[in-house]
């Protein structure tokens, strides 16, 4: 039987929907011999407890919790050595991972067909994206509908090989060996549309430089 986790400091979180709970056991049998179920129920809680905070529309809450928890978890477990990383892993960080970060992880996605592992994460999450970069990122035909900002956390810059960040100060944690890259770029929140359509031209292009760096064919996608 699956063991309840402790929801101390979580008063009233212990599993408030049925769906989560179900969630959280697939991910436990996902994750068996990896990870003990008490560890990855509480990574399911404290995920959904983390975008509880910040959430407007509690519609995908439950569905983004269980997104973010399996991330979590496939970071640590890489980090760890129990699974094994065979993708380059990037991480694109900026304040409120609701822009720029969110546009570069689309790009490097999309651009890398796969061949890349992506994560992206803020330091001081927003609500949700700016709108403005859904209408600059539709544009290019790339859709942001799925995407929702996500707090920083340190399993995922533990799990990746370059960390870019963009605006988030010192909020990024700094793990030896990591290789950093911090982009200089205006925030798109107080750019009009033309503003984020150079911001965002400039960020494919540098990520289309990254991932030439860490040699991965691009794929030719639609601007």
């Amino acid at each position: 039987m699956t063991a309840t986790p402790s929801t101390a400091g979580m008063p009233g979180l212990a599993y408030p929907e049925e769906s989560l709970r179900r969630d959280a056991r697939v991910l436990t049998t996902r994750f068996d011999g990896i990870f003990a179920a008490e560890t990855v129920e509480r990574y399911v809680l404290e995920s959904y407890t983390a975008l509880l905070r910040t959430a407007t529309v509690k519609a995908h809450l439950t569905q983004n919790a269980v997104r973010f928890a399996t991330s979590r978890l496939t970071a640590l477990a890489e980090a760890k050595g129990a699974l094994p990383a065979t993708r380059p892993s990037v991480l694109f960080v900026c304040e409120q991972n609701a822009g720029r970060s969110q546009m570069a992880a689309v790009f490097a996605e999309m651009l890398s067909d796969g061949a890349v592992t992506v994560r992206s994460a803020g330091s001081a999450p927003s609500k949700e994206l700016h709108p403005i970069v859904f209408e600059a990122m539709a544009e290019t035909g790339l859709d942001l509908s799925g995407a929702f900002p996500k707090p920083l956390t340190d399993d995922v810059v533990q799990a990746a090989d370059v960390v870019v960040t963009m605006g988030c100060g010192d909020a990024c944690p700094v793990y030896p060996g990591k290789r950093y890259q911090d982009w200089s770029l205006a925030d798109p929140a107080d750019l009009p549309l033309e503003g984020v359509r150079q911001v965002r031209d400039d960020i494919r292009n540098r990520v289309e430089a990254l991932l030439s760096d860490l040699g991965v064919t691009t794929k030719d996608i639609n601007s």
